[in-house]
């Protein structure tokens, strides 16, 4: 029993000194550990899969590493960012569903054009405004989920306690002015596969 939390403690440590400590938590998933509803094992699953993803995307292209972001909730794998051509972004797919225990993969990912400063200011903006919204929502429990915008179109990616929650955070994006689009991963606590007790 001992050296089973012995390892268990190798295995958490080791896996936290890989992503670094940040605002999106320990275990690097965008939910702060202390307040996300997924079990410990959970969580440390869908780290390893991060850390897999990620070895597999820089072993295929160093670009990818920048330019794609991956988040995994309860092996459920997201994909968004730029990539140079569609034979790219099926690519990064296959790539995704080779990781052991994804059960879903889902890719967001854009053909890179033209860099454009003001289109990437606006989208910086609109995903600070629904942070702050979010914030200072009392019914959302805001550190549960990433924000990424990209042409006007919101991507919330995260984990809800209730479906009043949910909502509230859908409500909050769409009033944001200039949005053209939300697209929500937000899953209920319920819809984990295992969860705290």
């Amino acid at each position: 029993m001992k050296i089973k939390k012995i390892i268990i403690l190798l295995i958490f440590v080791s896996i936290s000194g890989c992503v670094g400590y940040s605002s999106t938590g320990v275990l690097g998933t965008g939910v702060s550990i202390a307040l996300d509803p997924r079990s410990l094992g959970t969580q440390i699953d869908d780290s390893i899969m991060q850390q897999n993803l990620r070895a597999k995307l820089l072993s295929e292209e160093k670009s990818y590493i920048i330019s794609v972001k991956t988040k995994i909730l309860d092996g459920r794998i997201f994909l968004t960012g730029k990539v140079n051509s569609v034979e790219d972004k099926l690519k990064i797919t296959k790539l995704a569903w080779e990781i052991k225990g994804a059960r879903s993969v889902n890719n967001d990912l854009q053909i890179k054009e033209d860099f454009d400063f003001k289109r990437s200011a606006k989208d910086l903006l609109i995903t600070s405004q629904l942070r702050a919204a979010m914030i200072s929502n009392k019914k959302i429990k805001s550190v549960n989920y990433n924000i990424d915008t990209y042409k006007k179109k919101i991507y919330i990616y995260g984990i809800a306690q209730t479906k009043i929650e949910r909502d509230e955070v859908t409500k909050e994006a769409k009033q944001i002015l200039d949005v053209k689009d939300v697209v929500t991963s937000i899953f209920l606590v319920d819809d984990l596969r295992v969860v705290k007790k």
